[in-house]
């Protein structure tokens, strides 16, 4: 990973997919830690998290790290989940951050010149070549250790750089 510290960088991560990477892989990170990691290696600019809440669970087990977050030096970016019946009748719930994310990178792409992308959705692949044609760098943070791997193969081999989330573990966690 390259990255130069005079380099504008933003961090884009697609909360539902860390979790889901960080629980395969069995540990815990340190929001905080993992902030004060990536303002060493660059000039931060900002850090986004994504995440859908259910309106109606009270307590919700995401707002705690939402509001800890918000509170911690990320901008927080959320919406309501919406409930459906799928085509064998059982309720699902659904709460994609993709257009969010994908919107939020077009628009700060001018600020940056580099962004790391937390996720391993193959959906963002299209979103990194993108960024790349505006002479942007792109680094995605995801697992490619865990059973099932959590990285798409194309999302891995589009971005310019890979970080395996495993090898952040000692430092933030």
């Amino acid at each position: 990973m390259t990255f130069n510290l005079n380099d504008k960088i933003a961090l884009f991560i697609d909360g539902a997919n860390l979790h889901a990477s960080i629980k395969a892989l069995e540990f815990e990170i340190d929001y905080k830690r993992m902030l004060e990691y990536f303002e060493k290696k660059a000039n931060l600019i900002r850090a986004f998290y994504y995440t859908a809440l259910i309106e109606e669970q009270d307590p919700s087990p995401i707002r705690k790290l939402v509001d800890w977050l918000d509170y911690n030096g990320y901008t927080i970016v959320t919406k309501s989940t919406k409930e459906f019946i799928d085509e064998s009748g059982r309720r699902r719930i659904k709460g994609n951050m993709d257009v969010e994310l994908a919107i939020d990178v077009m628009e700060m792409l001018d600020h940056l010149d580099h962004i790391v992308l937390f996720s391993g959705d193959g959906d963002f692949r299209r979103l990194i070549e993108a960024t790349q044609r505006k002479g942007k760098r792109v680094t995605v943070v995801s697992t490619a250790n865990s059973k099932p791997p959590m990285i798409a193969d194309e999302l891995r081999r589009q971005s310019d750089y890979f970080i395996e989330l495993d090898d952040l573990r000692n430092l933030i966690s």
